[in-house]
Formats: structure tokens, C-alpha cells, sequence
């Protein structure tokens, strides 16, 4: 909560200070403006548009994560704790009264991590996530394309718009993702890692065997490498709010439905771990015997010296490292403050 609560608090700081730096700068414009709107004599066009116009935004995002690695396996589980900041810069083209088009980037984090979420008092779920003990972040380059439906009908110029309005929007958008954990001390047979304590890329390790040549009896079978380039749909609803005559602060909450169960490098089951390419990979796929105590059951692994905790790190149609039924997505809330430029009359006929 403390996180939040100073997240906000820069938020605040940081969208006033533009919005007087902005305002000051733009006070001739706005001025010459008005002595414009006022000398208009045209009457509204046959589709009552009368202004269309285009704006820049920058804005400070938070987003959640809802995947494998949350506390529970419901799909509105996440850990609030994992909250990570994000920035975007977006570029919006009004067509009508209540309809724009919003080009954005954003970069941000997300992030999970079993030792962190999971209730090891909880025997009926949480003990299990738990002894996975898997964790990861995700660093996302996101471009995105949406449309925005308004409730309130904009008025005849930018400078009589709504006072505030609700709005929806829907689109597209395409990212770049890299799931990455921090690597142990030592590989399972206890050996120095050279990637002690640093993030190291999970993709190309093919921690359920996605790089690693499985015999068709294998319940991983088949398994085919996860692409870092995915698409979504972005959806979600806010609230705009006009500050002045060329600046709108925005607030909403939306949602990214990903084509993907990788955004966390967890989907399938655990594989046999002399099959995986290397000691890292090895190390990367399991943890549990990370946990102090732990293996409390132990079997045998196949790696010489190597138990691991039963039901985990070892070949089984019942040894599932994460859920592959459903996809991951991220939630995206944004506070965002908009810039009008270029408005455009669209005069119609004098009568």
C-alpha cells in the first residue's frame, strides 16, 4: 500500500507541474483561438461534427498480472503486492462527437512469484504453489491502436467540449515480451552458477522442454518454442475530464487478453530434467529444492546425487508446472493527460 500510496503521490506531482508548464505555454494560442471562434459564422456540418481535432498524451500506468504464478487458480487472482509502474506516450485523432482513435506505446513490468503469493497454509491449493516456488518479470514494449466511444457527445468546437465524460474503448495491439527470474546460487547438483543472482533469459533455456529433443511417449511432447512477439486485445472503460481549454486529464482501467500462456515462461507440465539443455536450464525449470527443508518427499531425478520434491521436477501426466487451459493477461490502469493540437473547422455551406 505504501508503494501505491507514493505512486499516486508522484502522479499527482507530476501531472501538475505539466499542466501549468503546458498552460503557460500555450496562453497565445489559446487567445488568438477564441478571437477565431468568435469572428465563425459557418453553421454546423450535416453531421453535427464541426471540429475535429488531434491530441498528445503521456501517461503513468500500473499494471497486475493474472496468470499461472497468481495466488490462486482462479482467473481474477492476482497479487496487488506485484503492482508495477509503466509509462506511455499516445497520439489521438477525433473523428466525431463521440468517437477517436488512440495510438499508444507503453513500456512496463510485470511481474509473480510463488514464494511471495502462494499460502503455504492453504492444503488445498496454496501449499502446492508454494513448493513450485517458480517467480518471473516481464518487461513489455506494447504498441497499441484502439477506438473510443464517449457517453457525452462532444459540442460544436474543442473549446465547448463536455466537462467530463465516460467512456469505452476497444483495439488491438501487438507487444514484445521476455520472461526472466533471477538464477540461484548453484545448480541442482550445487555447483556455482556464473548467473548467480542475475535475471537471465527464460525463453531460450526451454524450461519445459521446448528446445529439448522428447521422445513422443513424453507427456511435453511436441512442445514448440513461445514466440516473444504476441498480439492482445486491449479493452477497458474511464472517465475524461477537461482541464482547460487544450488539456483533458483521463483515468481507466483496462484489460490486455493475450494470445499466449507465456508471459510468465509457465504453461505445461515439468519435464524430465536430464532431457533439458543445460545445468541452468535444469535449475531454472525447478526450484523447489530452494525451500528450506525441502525436498520433504523426495524421488529419484536422474541427475546424479539430484532428489526432487515428488510431484515436481520429474516426468508424469499429473505433474503439472502451470494450467495451459486459459491465457495470461495483464490490467492496465492509466492516468493520462492529453494536449490538444492542429484543431481543424470543418465549415459547412453559408446559408
Amino acid at each position: 500500500m505504501r508503494k501505491l500510496f507514493l505512486f499516486g503521490a508522484l502522479v499527482a506531482f507530476l501531472l501538475g507541474e505539466a499542466t501549468v508548464a503546458l498552460a503557460q505555454f500555450n496562453l497565445k494560442g489559446i487567445k488568438n483561438e477564441n478571437k477565431r471562434i468568435a469572428g465563425y459564422r459557418g453553421t454546423k456540418s450535416k453531421f453535427g461534427k464541426g471540429k475535429i481535432y488531434n491530441s498528445i498524451g503521456v501517461s503513468l500506468n500500473a499494471l497486475n498480472y493474472y496468470g499461472d504464478l497468481a495466488p490462486s487458480p482462479s482467473s481474477f487472482s492476482t497479487d496487488l503486492s506485484f503492482t508495477k509502474p509503466g509509462f506511455g506516450v499516445s497520439f489521438t485523432h477525433r473523428f466525431g462527437p463521440r468517437y477517436s482513435l488512440m495510438a499508444q506505446y507503453m513500456f512496463a513490468t510485470i511481474k509473480g512469484a510463488d514464494s511471495e503469493s502462494a499460502d503455504k497454509g492453504d492444503l488445498s491449493n496454496g501449499i502446492y504453489r508454494y513448493q513450485r516456488n517458480l517467480s518471473f518479470r516481464n518487461q513489455i514494449h506494447e504498441l497499441s491502436v484502439v477506438a473510443i466511444f464517449d457517453l457525452f457527445e462532444n459540442e460544436q468546437t474543442y473549446m465547448s467540449r463536455v466537462k467530463w465524460t465516460p467512456y469505452a474503448y476497444l483495439g488491438v495491439a501487438v507487444f514484445m515480451h521476455n520472461p526472466q527470474a533471477i538464477a540461484p546460487a548453484t545448480d541442482l547438483q550445487g555447483n556455482p552458477l556464473p548467473e548467480a543472482g542475475s535475471y537471465v533469459d527464460l525463453q531460450p533455456l526451454g524450461t519445459e522442454g521446448q528446445h529439448s529433443n522428447l521422445a513422443s511417449t513424453d507427456v511435453n511432447y511436441g512442445i514448440q518454442p513461445y514466440s516473444l512477439f504476441q498480439f492482445a486485445i486491449p479493452f477497458g472503460l474511464g472517465a475524461r475530464f477537461r482541464l482547460n481549454d487544450v488539456m483533458d486529464l483521463s483515468a481507466d482501467v483496462g484489460f490486455r487478453y493475450t494470445f499466449t500462456d507465456y508471459l510468465d515462461d509457465v504453461s505445461a507440465n515439468y519435464v524430465d530434467l536430464t532431457k533439458l539443455t543445460s545445468p541452468l536450464a535444469q535449475a531454472m525449470s525447478y526450484r523447489t529444492n530452494e525451500l528450506p527443508g525441502y525436498p520433504t518427499n523426495p524421488q529419484a531425478s536422474g541427475i546424479a546425487g539430484v532428489s526432487v520434491q515428488a510431484g515436481y521436477g520429474s516426468e508424469h501426466p499429473d505433474n503439472k508446472r502451470g494450467g495451459k487451459k486459459d491465457n495470461d493477461i495483464y490490467m492496465v490502469t492509466s492516468i493520462r493527460l492529453t494536449y490538444i493540437i492542429k484543431a481543424t473547422y470543418h465549415q459547412a455551406k453559408f446559408r
